[in-house]
């Protein structure tokens, strides 16, 4: 027998079509203490969206050797100088890995290495980003448009976002003069 996929990516666009597709999104107000401002991003219009992501979940969460794959747009804006950025997590399995792709935009993923090392890596329609095991990860919008990015990753590796929320990363990546400075804290 041979069938339909069940799910659709447009590429160049990075939306994804199919059953059961999860589709979530992140306003200003569920990201309070995630920027360096809190009082600047309290003062903003608490409905802004930063982030949306839709995912294709086909195995349950914590299933062993399964996949699961995604896109997330960041819309562009600012927190102060601060790029609108997603929440960044690391993996509750930590020895887990991951894979990003640019599709259309510029940004910058984030990384944070255990020890609280940091680093960035340019992201643009093409860029591809190995995101090793024990690395916090997070990704910043630096353009005008929107950034849209595809990930894939285990379907057993889990999200800590609590550290990150209890933390925070030890660098921010701000706006100085139309250009991203990696700025340690």
């Amino acid at each position: 027998m041979i069938t339909e996929a069940p799910y659709n990516f447009i590429g160049t666009e990075g939306t994804l079509s199919g059953t059961n597709l999860i589709h979530s999104e992140k306003r200003i107000a569920q990201l309070k203490n995630i920027f360096a401002d809190e009082a600047a991003r309290s003062a903003m219009d608490q409905n802004t969206l930063v982030y949306s992501v839709q995912a294709i979940l086909p195995v349950e969460q914590g299933t062993e050797a399964g996949l699961f794959f995604g896109t997330t747009t960041i819309e562009p804006g600012t927190v102060n100088e601060e790029y609108f950025i997603t929440q960044g997590h690391f993996h509750k399995l930590s020895n887990r890995a991951e894979y990003y792709w640019g599709i259309k935009g510029e940004g910058a993923l984030i990384l944070m290495d255990r020890h609280r090392n940091y680093r960035a890596e340019l992201m643009h329609p093409g860029s591809l980003h190995y995101i090793p095991a024990h690395t916090a990860h997070r990704v910043a919008n630096t353009g005008n448009t929107q950034l849209v990015f595809s990930a894939c990753w285990p379907s057993d590796a889990g999200y800590d976002y609590e550290e990150i929320i209890k933390y925070g990363f030890s660098c921010r990546l701000l706006n100085r003069n139309d250009k991203p400075e990696l700025v340690k804290l």
